[in-house]
């Protein structure tokens, strides 16, 4: 009589669970703040003539997780890319008349996240060769593209990365890079094209240069050849 009663338990409980397992989230953008910003504060990141940053809170289940800036690209209908914002300390122990620990607050760009609608999950993107100096990065589908800079900070790449891959599907060096003496930005915005799947940068001062992406591999367009390609890229 009681093996029924025990399987109903069992089924609810089991209903529970899988319930609790499954609580969704909330994931939503604040509003937009204005704060400081500079070449003072972000040396790597800031222009010379930027005087302030459009920031807003990245707000999971009613709580502050990360603040952002610039704009959001949807990779697919559950999950985004957005650029991080960071609120650093930039004191000495000098400043502030020498009272050790007394703050100095100065804003940063950070690197690019990715956002979970569906589990709240906020993952911080490892893109090769990314600089914030010279990094530009469009977006298409969960491609990123932009030009880098090697480790060296010697050579100027083009770059297309994808979200999860291990290696890049484009590195492809377009030039040497000066620390002091360089053009500002370094390439225009990269563009994208759907079919065939085309990515086109354009160096400062420099010719621009297309590849086309193929399964894993990119492959560079010759300009001579509109249906040819020359050699590989990776």
């Amino acid at each position: 009589m009681l093996r029924p009663f025990f399987s109903l338990a069992l089924a609810l409980t089991a209903s529970l669970t899988y319930a609790v397992g499954t609580k969704s989230h909330v994931v939503a953008l604040g509003a937009i703040r204005k704060v400081p910003y500079s070449v003072t504060g972000d040396p790597a990141g800031a222009l010379k003539d930027e005087t302030e940053l459009h920031v807003r809170p990245l707000v999971v289940d009613g709580k502050v997780k990360e603040w952002t800036t610039g704009d959001v690209h949807d990779i697919t209908d559950r999950s985004f890319v957005v650029r991080r914002a960071i609120r650093l300390n930039d004191a000495l122990p000098t400043d502030a008349g020498g009272h050790a620990g007394a703050a100095r607050w100065v804003w940063q760009r950070g690197p690019w996240l990715l956002i979970d609608r569906v589990s709240g999950k906020v993952t911080a993107l490892r893109l090769p060769d990314y600089d914030p100096v010279v990094s530009d990065v469009v977006w298409f589908r969960d491609y990123a593209a932009y030009c880098g800079l090697s480790s060296s900070g010697r050579q100027l790449y083009a770059v297309v990365a994808q979200i999860e891959a291990r290696r890049p599907l484009l590195s492809k060096k377009l030039r040497e890079w000066n620390l002091i003496d360089h053009p500002s930005p370094a390439c225009s915005p990269a563009v994208w094209q759907r079919e065939p799947l085309r990515i086109a940068f354009q160096p400062a001062g420099g010719p621009p240069i297309s590849f086309d992406l193929v399964g894993l591999s990119a492959v560079l367009i010759d300009d001579g050849d509109a249906g040819g390609a020359s050699e590989s890229a990776n």
